[in-house]
């Protein structure tokens, strides 16, 4: 798929049978689950080693390369059989764990000309065969007017705790059911980060694996987050390479204070690492910077202003707009997700505040990036909620402006994407098996 921009989940779908049906023995697809909302959670399989490899793909639903990396990867296998047979596995693909989020955060895929891309892209090289016209290059502005990712609770790779009321989604129960069925040597969870750099999680270190990952990124020109927070509990093993503590919980608590157990650590169980990887979409080449600050609290002071003062303002212009209710399930949605944003800036302070962070220049400009980040997916997401409002198009598209030009986003090629994602779980899976 080198050069394509990303498909829509039935692109996606379309695609994998195509390919099944065009090798048939080579692939395979199974449905293994149904969504909340009925969808099929299909799962596409090469090989048939008596050990096995999962990838998990679509977990969030604003983040669609992990299921462009996983069927490239898969005809590949098909292609070169031998590549997957040295190893004795089966390696599987689950295309997306969240098919019901991705219909909706898919949209902006499909926008107006000119609201999710800009013409003015570099040409792409196209598939093999196909007169495919130049990849266009996709805009922050035009990503988030039809931005959409569910509440926390919402989401299937973190289930709730079993002391919670509330019963697991239908998508993480298949999820887990699977990781029992296969017991996998290594699951693979691939993620995508909209702004900033990429950096891998591993619930165990794993020999090798942060240099080999360090000159993968480097080979692509993609920058490494030289500590992320996003696992602030996590170990930093190298710049961009966490690893969770031995005596770390077993449970994780995001913002909102929705307690869960992530399906990578509930995998732990069966000896499975678990690894997640994440790709940036708009790179920032200040993330990597090891540089130390003189203040890391002024750095978080600042950061923490900014994400209080445009959840303030982002309260303001909502209210100003009187009394609307979001009337559609999927305004609903929408609506639930961005009050919960808009609620969480001063749980995320306080642990930004516990927290030893913006010590080097790169951590400064991830929590700069947070800062603005978080505001900008709740007013996005209102927007929507509450039928385009003018005030809140306006807010959205200068928050994104804003975004790119403060830190220099620059679009990553979806072939550099999926390529880091690639080459990383075939260095890992040769390592652990």
């Amino acid at each position: 798929m080198r050069g394509t921009p990303y498909p829509t989940l039935g692109e996606l779908l379309r695609r994998a049978h195509a390919t099944v049906a065009a090798r048939p023995g080579a692939l395979r697809l199974r449905v293994v689950g149904t969504s909340r909302a009925g969808r099929p959670l299909w799962l596409l399989s090469a090989g048939h080693g008596s050990r096995h490899i999962l990838t998990v793909a679509g977990a969030h639903a604003n983040e669609p390369v992990g299921g462009v990396t996983s069927l490239s990867l898969a005809e590949r296998f098909a292609r070169e059989p031998a590549l997957l047979q040295e190893s004795g596995c089966a390696w599987h693909f689950l295309l997306c764990l969240d098919p019901d989020g991705a219909s909706l955060a898919g949209r902006w895929l499909t926008g107006r000309p000119g609201e999710g891309r800009s013409d003015e892209g570099l040409p792409g090289e196209g598939l093999p065969g196909e007169g495919r016209a130049a990849e266009a290059t996709p805009t922050l502005r035009g990503y988030y007017r039809r931005f959409y990712r569910p509440a926390f609770a919402a989401q299937p790779e973190f289930p709730p705790v079993p002391s919670d009321p509330r019963p697991a989604m239908p998508e993480s129960e298949a999820l887990v059911r699977l990781i029992d069925e296969l017991r996998p040597v290594v699951q693979f969870s691939l993620h995508g980060v909209e702004v900033g750099g990429s950096f891998l999680q591993l619930t165990r270190a794993v020999h090798g694996a942060a240099a080999a990952y360090r000159r993968i990124a480097a080979d692509l020109g993609i920058p490494l987050e030289h500590r992320p927070f996003d696992g602030m509990g996590w170990l930093a093993e190298s710049p961009g390479v966490l690893v969770l503590p031995d005596s770390s919980p077993t449970e994780e608590r995001d913002p909102s204070g929705f307690t869960s157990q992530a399906t990578w650590l509930y995998a732990m169980r069966h000896g499975t690492v678990s690894a997640v990887v994440e790709a940036p979409f708009w790179s920032v080449a200040g993330v990597s910077d090891p540089r130390p600050v003189a203040e890391p609290r002024r750095e978080v002071a600042e950061a923490s202003e900014i994400l209080l003062g445009r959840a303030k303002q982002l309260e303001a212009v909502v209210g100003e707009l009187g009394p609307r209710s979001p009337q559609t399930p999927e305004e609903i949605a929408h609506f639930t997700a961005a009050r919960e944003l808009m609620d969480i800036g001063p749980g995320v302070v306080d642990t930004w505040n516990s927290a030893e962070l913006a010590t080097t220049v790169g951590n400064s400009v991830s929590l700069g990036v947070a800062a603005r980040r978080i505001p900008l997916r709740a007013a996005a997401m209102m927007r929507q909620a509450l039928g385009g409002a003018p005030a809140l198009d306006t807010l959205v598209e200068v928050w994104a402006r804003e975004l790119a030009s403060t830190f220099d986003a620059r679009w990553v090629p979806v072939a550099d994407q999926t390529e880091l994602q690639t080459r990383t779980m075939l260095a890992l899976a040769r390592a652990l098996v």
